[in-house]
């Protein structure tokens, strides 16, 4: 089957419809799934911009709603991830996934599911140190800190999707696994965005913790965004053992969605021709769910996942062959998704705008009718519980408090991660920012809009075959980013990382102790990911 695959949305549902429309018009192309890598922007009223962590004016509510209120309905199934430009109270009422609008389907904080036979998993949200090993304890109305903070990837996520054992044909994340960059044209990728270097030289950008996973799943295909830079990658796994073969991924990194970018990947995927045209539930996934339920955390405090230490009685939370039958003789054996979607919120109306109205802490039915279906906690509700308890420190707390607590409390916590792009300044680098010198550069390499005379090239597109195509080549020059050799280096450096808590713990780097260089090199990155609107219709 084909499979289309986009980078960050941005609200813009019309605009990457009417391309998927375009290829069939003219060139035949019909895509049988949509995934979307993050900042989706499910925004279905001026509340939900609200809690979307960008200035104001990048708050545009974009066309997403009209599929939210029926007036459209997406022409294709379509698969996303949360990203760090999200309206973050809508998707937080979904935490195991669910359906954000007929026929678009959100994954969740974590999620696995299938279609055709072919299984999806992906993380939503990007990696930040000082709150991986919270709980998820956010709920709107947020503040300045939590407004963040709530798209911010947990260990807990990761230590479930840690749980699979059965192969994953297609796995999505928002940031790139960090080292990835030295399985491609790492020279080329520093060509086109320069203020990278000094990240890929220092082996910091990207996300530890899905690096961690890529190398666990070693999934056939992974696709990422959130750098705004086409980027493609071929990882040979290391095997565990002689009997296991050898495994491999194609990674691509997506451009964002905007005219005159080649925003769009299609791929071809084997799958099982006779499976259903119906989204499923993964029965490992489900069982995994179950497993790990008394794991849930809603407070802000800091804990580790279970390991074999000798400090946990259990470790292991994978879902055995028992478990994941016993899933299966629950549903009857029927793993389609219930086409359940509720309307939660007012749908936003052009006559009748409302741009002081207040965002509230929402428990979707969908998320309701899931775990009362498998037996899991809904973390709304037990975040709304120990919210009257007052066991929850979040947004209902003096700001000044909240303000110490970042900058005393968390700052000092121990992460199985060394380093962290936050810590570099007092600068967040997840947020889009105010200044507009340094524009973005135009990487076009197709426009997305096909013509006649300039049609799509699909050439360079992934397909299923284990030959690596020619938009994974790696330069002569840079021959050494792709060689066993580097994958040894990239596991030395992940050792270097995991080094015990006692020997090396985190602290947070002040922009005094970087000097201003660094503080202006991260602030540059930011500018030129982030172009203004009008300088984006210009290029």
């Amino acid at each position: 089957m084909k499979v289309a695959v986009a980078g960050c949305c941005h609200g813009a549902l019309d605009k990457m419809y009417e391309t998927l429309e375009l290829l069939q018009r003219r060139h035949n192309v019909r895509p049988d799934l949509l995934l979307c890598c993050g900042d989706f922007q499910a925004v279905r009223n001026e509340a939900d911009l609200h809690c979307m962590a960008v200035p104001a004016k990048y708050r545009h509510m974009q066309t997403f709603y009209r599929y939210y209120s029926g007036e459209k309905k997406a022409p294709v199934l379509t698969v996303f991830i949360g990203g760090n430009h999200e309206a973050s109270n809508h998707l937080q009422e979904l935490p195991y996934g669910g359906w954000v609008a007929p026929n678009i389907y959100y994954l969740g904080y974590a999620g696995v599911v299938r279609y055709r036979g072919v299984r999806i998993g992906g993380i939503s949200g990007i990696f930040k140190s000082h709150d991986y090993r919270k709980g998820h304890f956010e709920c709107p109305p947020y503040n300045q800190q939590t407004i963040r903070s709530a798209y911010h990837v947990r260990n807990i996520e990761v230590f479930k999707l840690k749980q699979l054992k059965r192969p994953i044909d297609i796995f999505m994340s928002h940031d790139w696994p960090r080292s990835i960059y030295h399985y491609g044209n790492k020279k080329q990728l520093l060509k086109m965005k320069s203020f990278f270097r000094q990240e890929v030289e220092n082996n910091t950008l990207g996300s530890p913790a899905a690096s961690e996973l890529l190398q666990h799943l070693k999934p056939t295909y992974w696709f990422s965004a959130h750098l705004h830079v086409k980027f493609a990658a071929f990882m040979q796994h290391q095997t565990n053992s002689k009997e296991e073969l050898p495994k491999a991924t194609k990674f691509l990194a997506l451009d964002k969605c905007l005219p005159h970018r080649d925003f769009l990947q299609i791929i071809d995927i084997e799958h099982d021709p006779s499976a259903g045209d119906s989204l499923e539930y993964d029965a490992e996934w489900i069982a995994i769910l179950k497993a790990t339920n008394s794991l849930v955390n809603v407070t802000q405090s800091s804990w580790n996942m279970p390991e074999k230490n000798g400090l946990h009685g259990k470790w292991d939370y994978s879902a055995s062959e028992e478990a994941i039958k016993e899933v299966l003789e629950e549903l009857n054996h029927n793993l389609k998704i219930p086409c359940n979607f509720t309307l939660t919120a007012a749908c936003y109306d052009p006559s009748k705008p409302q741009k002081h109205v207040e965002p509230v802490h929402t428990i979707n039915p969908q998320t309701t009718e899931f775990c009362a279906r498998f037996g899991l906690t809904d973390i709304n509700d037990r975040i709304q519980q120990a919210k009257e308890e007052g066991s929850v420190r979040g947004e209902y707390e003096e700001e000044e408090e909240e303000e110490e607590m970042d900058s005393t409390g968390s700052a000092e916590e121990p992460s199985e991660y060394n380093t962290d792009n936050s810590g570099l300044s007092s600068i967040n680098p997840d947020e889009i920012m105010l200044d507009e010198e340094g524009g973005d550069e135009d990487l076009s390499t197709c426009s997305v809009d096909p013509s006649p005379d300039h049609p799509p090239d699909f050439s360079a597109s992934f397909s299923d075959i284990r030959i690596m195509p020619d938009s994974m080549a790696v330069s002569s020059d840079d021959a050494m980013d792709s060689t066993n050799e580097e994958l040894e280096k990239s596991g030395v450096s992940k050792q270097v990382e995991e080094k015990s808590l006692s020997e090396r713990p985190l602290k947070r780097i002040c922009g005094s102790e970087n000097g201003n260089t660094g503080i202006k090199k991260i602030k540059r990155r930011n500018q030129a990911i982030y172009a203004a609107e009008d300088e984006d219709k210009t290029e």
